[in-house]
């Protein structure tokens, strides 16, 4: 494995939006970042913007939500390069649909990213963390993983899921010496929308008041909950406003969702 003392990230879905702007973050930090996604042209591309920042980026194109592929890729990076400090669970997908409209085959890929390729990356590497008792696990979900609005049945479900498996996780670690972050992210200026048309339109009018953050503010979001873990990040501050009411009054918040949301028709 060497003698390079660089801290080790491991990030899925790396290949754009926040995921590739946290692998430039922690690489210009003096990290050395494991890029995965399943295209490896973006990844060879990032690897290249990497290095020529001072950094290493190691490429490993994979399908995160194909656990024996999962386990494969660990394998290698852990053969090579050790533990890592710190798993970037990024990877995630989907439309936002109704559930009528959602096929069998579509929720299946939808809980491939980001509910599975979380869970497989978090298992492949969770023994090596375990026996080196430190590291961090952070799980990037959406406001919909707390607060579900009208027409994304699937996507919210599976940012559910992403919740559930950090919440399963935080009493699973106890005492470890590893533990997992779960951080809530805004609407952010990247192409998801793009690649996914029709979904925007479901964005509850209430949400204007959260304003749009770049990749790149996410990114310094994610390093600063690297710095200073907590159980629980969001940003921006008026996304954690509607967090706080919504813990304390759960109520009002589904209201204002519901009133606000895109009717049916």
């Amino acid at each position: 494995m060497g003698n390079d003392t660089r801290r080790l990230a491991v990030i899925t879905g790396a290949s754009s939006g926040i995921g590739r702007a946290t692998a430039l973050r922690l690489a210009r930090d003096g990290w050395r970042v494991v890029v995965i996604a399943r295209r490896e042209a973006p990844l060879k591309e990032l690897a290249t913007e990497v290095a020529a920042a001072g950094g290493e980026a190691v490429v490993e194109p994979c399908d995160a939500g194909d656990g024996e592929a999962v386990i494969a890729m660990a394998g290698r990076v852990l053969a090579a390069h050790g533990a890592p400090d710190v798993i970037v669970n990024c990877a995630g997908a989907g439309r936002w649909i109704y559930i009528e409209d959602t096929s069998p085959e579509e929720i299946r890929s939808m809980m491939a990213a980001p509910f599975f390729a979380a869970f497989h990356t978090t298992h492949a590497f969770m023994n090596a963390m375990l026996e080196r008792k430190k590291g961090l696990i952070l799980q990037i979900n959406s406001p919909s993983g707390v607060m579900p609005w009208g027409g994304a049945t699937g996507y919210c479900s599976t940012r559910f899921a992403l919740r559930g498996l950090h919440e399963a996780l935080r009493m699973d670690l106890v005492g470890t010496g590893v533990r997992s972050s779960h951080v809530i992210l805004g609407e952010v200026s990247s192409s998801y929308f793009d690649a996914n048309p029709g979904s925007q339109e479901h964005i509850p009018k209430i949400a204007r008041l959260i304003p749009l953050s770049t990749p790149e503010q996410c990114a310094d979001v994610i390093a600063g909950a690297i710095r200073r873990p907590r159980d629980t990040v969001s940003a921006p501050f008026m996304l954690t406003l509607f967090l706080w009411t919504n813990a304390v009054v759960p109520w009002l918040v589904r209201w204002l969702v519901k009133v606000t949301q895109r009717k049916r028709g």
